[in-house]
């Protein structure tokens, strides 16, 4: 949603900003199989996903067995799964590749939580989106963030090799102290 409302450019001009440097970028619109890879398949995965939804359905006080007809943290992390892949699908993205010393936690701070409604001022997601968890999960859709951001290195170095080949990253040295 980045792209949609407007904002690719203050966000990359955030992470310039901070120091961090781009080292590959494209804007794509996305394919549902690269969708699949990028949003796990994976019970480990979808069950973690699906406890999360349903510490937020207990937060607010909402019986998910009402509104998403069960309580089964794995079908309902295929829900959000299928949601995801939907919302990702839906429109252009911007990806980018940065390389930094603490990349992954130095783009986490900068986006801030996933959710916008706790997301801390001065975070782009603090700064540029109201969406709730609340919200989403009434209108059973994903939380629109405006961003995605690695969770872990690992998880940085799958998406990688997930969205961009060798050729299209680039190597070069900052003029940034």
């Amino acid at each position: 949603d980045g792209v949609k409302r407007g904002l690719a450019g203050e966000i990359i001009t955030r992470f310039e900003r901070s120091g961090l440097k781009i080292v590959a970028m494209k804007m794509v619109w996305v394919e549902k199989d690269l969708v699949g890879k990028h949003y796990a398949d994976d019970e480990d995965y979808l069950r973690i996903v699906g406890e999360k939804t349903l510490e937020n359905y207990q937060k607010y006080g909402l019986d998910p067995g009402e509104s998403l007809g069960t309580k089964d943290p794995l079908k309902i992390g295929q829900m959000v799964r299928s949601w995801n892949m939907e919302f990702l699908s839906s429109g252009p993205v911007v990806a980018i590749l940065i390389e930094a010393s603490g990349a992954v936690e130095i783009v986490r701070k900068i986006v801030g939580h996933t959710f916008p409604q706790v997301a801390a001022p001065g975070t782009i997601r603090g700064d540029y989106s109201v969406d709730s968890a609340y919200v989403s999960n009434l209108a059973r859709r994903t939380t629109r963030n405006l961003v995605h951001a690695s969770g872990t290195v690992e998880e940085a170095e799958f998406e990688r090799k997930l969205w961009f080949r060798e050729k299209e990253i680039y190597s070069y040295k900052s003029t940034r102290p």
